[in-house]
């Protein structure tokens, strides 16, 4: 046989070798999700509905500057949650932390089982004054029409603090006793970092020693036509959320007049270092939650797609390069670099001596901050460029398993209630107020019981913040559904 047969042969065999490995993980590319009867719903409060409402009314606006903090809005909020769930203030225990911040405790019937910890925040981030004519209904008005409750919050986040208030009141009115201690923790600062509502929480059961099953808090939802190549709705169980960094970079050269111009100033050098940043990103890389959203939608997929996700090990540059393709899944994928603040100058005329900027980055699980910082440090190479980190910024989380009885949990219960729809574990590109609970629990998860799509997504923390009331009305029966269910 001449040599070239021989090269061609060689290569035709590897290339229906290859062809077979791909075909037998894709025929073993098993779907993981679960079958459970539909539960049957409750009767849902109607007045829940207006409860609501008026919680939406209440202005818990967290500012940036602390000084327009309005704590007579905020003590609107203690007198609404005391009158409007009065079992659940007069039975359960309960903590207030630094006026506005909440913790309640239901004490279970059995204390060998471990407390699990459900999570909301009451703080809602400012309405830009110019942008309120283009609301279509008040921001603070609470407004119910078409099925839909309008205002800031509806999303983010006072349905998590509501639904699970809800929720509790419904199960005491029926006599319900969950066998395992129940924490409900609502801080009232998230939207600033939590640093007087979470944090102060999180130290105090920390000190009583408590050691929860499994903590959920908001982030993940049911996406709708979110997830490319499903067509189905899409239950997000976050599992890890990114870390965050600012690095601050300045810059000091000589000035001068603007008619006689050096070689460089300031803003040349600082211009050229944040150029060199966004040329040079962290790499892409594959992390758990994204190996665990593969395994889980991957099987739901068509063939092209399900082949390549079947094969992922093989195949995970062609994976990647498919996840850069678009801001929401490149977050997935890699620490993102976002500059956010450049100043220097103040006349026209005049070369200034200084320039400053101010870079965000997202970091994914399993990179620390000391990486982002060696890695620009080392792409800049320009000792000119004075480096520091901001004063506030937090690791990535731990990871979370699916295997625990919490991720089993919250998967079983979505499934009950919406039995058409798929769930995957996520990473949540986002900060939550559960990352200050990290030592609590290693079995941290994030998911609200309410459906996004591309025009709602948007609306929260932008225009038009709206959640359907039928969305409401199905979180109320999640929570009913999740604690009967940890018993």
């Amino acid at each position: 046989m001449k040599p070239l047969k021989k090269v061609l042969l060689f290569l035709l065999v590897c290339l229906l070798i290859f062809a077979a490995i791909l075909t037998y993980n894709y025929f073993n590319f098993e779907s993981k999700q679960i079958s459970v009867e539909k539960a049957e719903k409750v009767a849902i409060d109607p007045g829940a509905i207006h409860r609501f409402s008026k919680a939406l009314q209440i202005k818990t606006v967290s500012p940036e500057n602390l000084a327009d903090f309005d704590s007579l809005e905020f003590k609107k909020f203690n007198d609404f949650m005391k009158s409007s769930y009065p079992l659940m203030d007069s039975l359960l225990i309960k903590k207030q932390f630094n006026d506005f911040s909440h913790l309640f405790l239901w004490k279970g019937t059995d204390t060998s089982l471990k407390p699990i910890i459900l999570m909301a925040h009451l703080d809602v981030v400012p309405v830009i004054e110019k942008n309120l004519p283009e609301w279509k209904s008040p921001p603070f008005a609470g407004v119910i029409k078409n099925d839909t409750i309008w205002g800031r919050g509806a999303i983010d986040d006072k349905v998590g603090v509501i639904a699970i208030s809800e929720a509790v009141e419904w199960l005491l009115k029926n006599n319900y006793r969950p066998k395992r201690d129940i924490y409900l923790a609502f801080g009232h600062d998230e939207e600033i970092g939590g640093p007087r509502g979470a944090t102060a929480i999180a130290s105090y059961l920390k000190d009583q020693g408590v050691e929860a099953e499994f903590i959920m808090d908001e982030g993940g939802v049911i996406a709708n036509g979110l997830v490319p190549g499903v067509s189905k709705d899409v239950a997000l169980i976050g599992t890890a959320e990114k870390g965050f960094l600012s690095l601050n970079f300045s810059v000091k050269i000589e000035g001068g007049h603007s008619s006689m111009p050096g070689k460089e100033t300031a803003i040349d050098v600082l211009a050229s270092a944040i150029s060199k940043i966004k040329k040079n990103p962290l790499p892409t890389k594959f992390t758990v939650p994204l190996e665990g959203f593969i395994d889980y939608l991957g099987p739901e997929m068509p063939f092209a797609n399900k082949l390549i996700f079947a094969n992922k090990g093989i195949l995970k540059p062609i994976i990647l390069s498919a996840f850069e393709k678009s801001p929401s899944s490149s977050a997935m994928i890699r620490t993102t670099t976002a500059p956010t603040i450049f100043n220097s100058g103040v006349k026209d005329n005049i070369i200034p001596q200084r320039a400053n900027a101010t870079v965000n980055f997202r970091i994914l699980p399993e990179t620390t901050i000391q990486d982002v910082l060696d890695h620009v440090t080392k792409v800049i190479n320009d000792d000119r460029v004075k480096i520091e980190k901001s004063s506030t910024m937090n690791e990535a989380s731990n990871l979370s398993s699916t295997d625990s009885y919490g991720f089993q949990l919250i998967n079983r219960t979505i499934k009950e209630l919406y039995p058409e729809v798929f769930t995957s574990p996520n990473l949540v590109v986002g900060a939550t107020d559960s990352r200050h609970f990290k030592l609590l629990s290693p079995n941290i998860y994030r998911f609200s019981p309410i459906h996004l799509n591309e025009d709602t997504k948007k609306s929260f923390h932008g225009l038009n913040e709206r959640l359907a009331v039928s969305d409401f009305n199905n979180g109320i029966q999640f929570y009913i559904n999740l604690l009967k269910n940890s018993n």
